[in-house]
């Protein structure tokens, strides 16, 4: 029996990680409203491509900045606080969002300002939870696809599955509406994580931040199963919001999708992402890393051609679906993979070093998809992205040995 199992055997894996599994089911659908009514509040106030992308974009840029040195401060931090301190730093930022708008002091740009704000305090909480989950359970293969797999299946519901319908019907009512939900689920967040058991500090030592981030880097170039699951997730990522960003324009002018059905759209891809993730041990057993992420290339670049191709709602909820079977899969992999193979003292800054390739590339290819977008119409970014796909999934799958 393997220490991850032996600790298992007598604390409860599944116990101990309820406080941070519930606190991601909850916040993340307050987010899943938030991505839902940013971009229809973006569109309510320009029909603009470029600058309705740029809210998308917002969402990922701080990571390109604030990412790395967010993950070598979480690295020498207490990770349970640096939680609780950005969960409630995100629910103030969007109070004071709910206060502009009801008072009509609220443009574009104080929402792409407050999207920046709770991106990076996302920085640094999403570093801190992938951080905490091996210290939790172990390392052990089965117990962290086990743990990934319910955190992504509650991250897919909260995000995609509940929180979207939730956002946009909320938004119809009223535009500061689904961004004071989205405060009250970080309040809320904050308190399930303060349940957390109290979990050293990483014993890494505290050489400046600068030299802390080359060591976090040093470790993910090094490792080459890591090193090519990081930029292969950067392409999926990238390609995926080259799509995604100007969806919503994509959605109500060409598919004729009214503003309150948008995010019950969006919530179709949560059908497969939850049982994919329900059933992440399994089908991570079968395949390498390298492998699913492969996949989820391929099954990503098939929805959005089939999407382009047939230009029907009912269609496009199928395909939807598929995506967030194949993007669960790949969350799980990635997740469990450099959780693996990373040192606990190290693991805040490779995450962030992931985040970095993964999300900073999604906020460049939600640019691009606004630009392609404003340049050919709202198809050709469902054209484009299948190509970026196809062509590195060929590049992460293992076709010399398996990873």
């Amino acid at each position: 029996m393997t220490a991850a199992k032996e600790a298992g055997k007598h604390v409860g894996i599944d116990r101990r990680a309820i406080p941070l599994l519930a606190a991601t089911g909850i916040s993340v659908t307050g987010d899943g409203a938030f991505l839902a009514a940013a971009p229809l509040l973006a569109a309510a106030l320009t029909r603009d491509p470029v600058q309705v992308s740029l809210v998308t974009a917002a969402a990922y840029i701080p990571w390109l900045v604030f990412g790395l040195p967010a993950g070598a401060l979480v690295d020498r931090w207490s990770r349970k606080r640096v939680m609780v301190l950005a969960d409630l730093f995100r629910a103030a930022v969007l109070a004071g969002l709910v206060a502009l708008l009801v008072t009509g002091w609220a443009g574009l740009p104080t929402l792409v300002v407050v999207v920046l704000l709770v991106g990076i305090a996302q920085c640094f909480f999403d570093s801190a939870a992938q951080a905490v989950i091996p210290t939790i359970v172990g390392r052990d293969k089965d117990a962290l696809a086990k743990v990934n797999g319910r955190y992504w299946a509650l991250d897919t519901v909260g995000r995609s599955l509940l929180g979207p319908p939730l956002g946009s019907a909320a938004f119809g009512l009223s535009r500061a509406l689904p961004f004071a939900v989205d405060a009250a689920s970080f309040l809320t967040s904050a308190l399930l994580v303060r349940l957390l058991p109290d979990t050293p500090k990483p014993d890494g030592d505290h050489e400046p931040v600068l030299s802390a981030v080359k060591v976090g880097l040093g470790h993910l170039f090094r490792t080459r199963e890591l090193r090519v699951l990081a930029f292969s997730m950067g392409a999926y990522n990238g390609a995926f919001n080259i799509a995604m960003a100007p969806f919503v324009l994509y959605a109500t002018d060409v598919l004729d999708v009214p503003d309150p059905a948008y995010g019950a759209l969006l919530a179709m891809s949560a059908l497969g992402g939850v049982i994919a993730g329900w059933q992440a041990g399994p089908l991570t057993q079968r395949m390498s890393y390298r492998q699913t992420m492969a996949v989820a290339h391929t099954t990503q670049a098939l929805a959005w051609a089939g999407i382009a191709v047939a230009g029907n709602p009912w269609v496009t909820g199928f395909l939807l679906a598929l995506l967030g079977a194949g993007s669960s899969l790949s969350s799980v992999a990635v997740g469990s993979a450099r959780q693996a193979l990373t040192p606990d003292h190290l693991l805040g800054r490779v995450v962030a070093a992931f985040r970095l390739f993964g999300l900073g590339l999604a906020g460049l290819g939600a640019l691009a998809g606004g630009a392609i977008a404003d340049v050919w119409g709202l198809t050709a970014p469902l054209v484009a992205a299948p190509v970026i796909l196809m062509i590195a999934g060929l590049v992460t799958w293992p076709f010399k040995r398996q990873l």
